[in-house]
């Protein structure tokens, strides 16, 4: 097993962990009664395992519908409110089980539930354990804009059961590969050229944990948890060097928005990952060659680079003003310097970029 440390809490990587869940949570989160969060989709998958691991009649099931689009301060409520009516208390640990959209909404529920209470990640998709599970942002969506009400909550622990991979859809797992690959762009160019190599042995195997594919996937996995984890040590609450996680997610996250969340997160980000590129060349920020490096990688990941035709750029461009990372009017963005190394270490980490020019870019 391998182990990723944080200042509060650890990230342990080994397949079937998942069924010494009750070991791990009882080390780290000990508590009268579990809360285990999930979907739809996962619960028929993983659910029963999970319960099983639990000590014998601590664990009991909640379930959210899968997708995005339940994400929602109504998901929150119901959840809390049926905790309430479940007899759960201050005594309680809430455990994730899923991709982002449960650790995300299920961390809300535990930052906010009786105060805060504990919980613990347990991602089931490639890009919950490489990023959405790392970090403590927690939140839910609003009509607005994606992450708008939410909470900095550290998870107790991250267990990471690469096995659960073997049943994700290969949609899915080019959505997390998009996430490896920023990455590596904005922290590490081995790793970028290493996971643009490994590409398409990953996808072959489509998430299996077999042969040379599995081997590159565990270790991805574990570089990538590594970059994140360094990151947030250095900047819980995303104050300086965290914006950096950002590249992609400015155009991403108002991509994703203005689609109806019709594309998946990892999707978004690797169209805006390509954009904000193409804008940090144009506004003299970025080394030439880097946009194609990054739309080279994304596209052996067979990910999307380019606008959507039917989204409109001043529907894109007004949601980025709804975003979370504007400030005082400007829109900033985290953009690169070149693979590896990112712009403005000296002012925030972040650019304001004038509308005009991302407008060129996206039109």
């Amino acid at each position: 097993m391998r182990e990723i440390r944080l200042p509060t809490y650890r990230v342990s990587i080994a397949a079937g962990l998942l069924d010494r869940l009750g070991d791990l949570v009882a080390d780290v989160a000990p508590a009268h009664r579990y809360a285990l969060v999930t979907d739809s989709t996962v619960r028929d998958l993983y659910a029963a395992r999970a319960l099983a691991a639990l000590p014998a009649g601590t664990g009991e099931l909640f379930v959210v519908p899968a997708g995005e689009s339940y994400k929602t301060r109504e998901s929150w409520a119901r959840l809390t409110d049926e905790l309430l009516a479940a007899g759960f208390g201050r005594d309680t640990a809430v455990i994730a089980l899923g991709g982002g959209v449960v650790g995300d909404l299920a961390g809300f529920v535990a930052a906010t539930f009786m105060r805060g209470v504990s919980y613990v990640q347990v991602p089931t998709t490639l890009l919950a354990m490489i990023d959405a599970s790392i970090g403590g942002k927690t939140g839910v969506d609003t009509p607005a804009g994606k992450n708008l009400v939410g909470a900095f909550h550290q998870p107790a622990a991250v267990v990471v059961d690469p096995a659960t991979l073997a049943t994700l859809p290969r949609r899915q797992l080019r959505a997390g590969l998009a996430e490896a690959i920023k990455h590596g762009a904005i922290a590490d160019e081995r790793y970028f050229e290493h996971v643009s190599g490994a590409v398409p042995r990953l996808l072959a195997t489509g998430g299996s944990d077999e042969g040379a594919g599995g081997s590159d996937l565990a270790e991805l996995i574990a570089r990538s948890i590594a970059i994140k984890a360094d990151v947030v040590r250095r900047d819980e609450r995303e104050g300086g060097v965290r914006k950096i996680l950002n590249f992609g997610h400015t155009l991403g996250h108002a991509i994703e928005t203005v689609s109806g969340y019709s594309l998946l997160h990892g999707e978004a980000v690797a169209i805006g990952m390509a954009l904000e590129s193409e804008v940090a060349e144009r506004a003299g920020v970025a080394e030439r060659g880097t946009s194609s490096r990054v739309r080279e990688a994304l596209a052996r990941a067979e990910l999307p680079v380019e606008r959507p035709r039917e989204l409109s750029v001043d529907g894109i461009l007004a949601a980025t003003r709804a975003d979370k990372k504007a400030r005082r009017g400007a829109v900033e963005y985290a953009l690169p310097r070149r693979i590896g190394a990112m712009a403005a270490e000296g002012s925030g980490w972040a650019l304001p970029i004038d509308d005009a020019l991302v407008r060129e870019v996206l039109a």
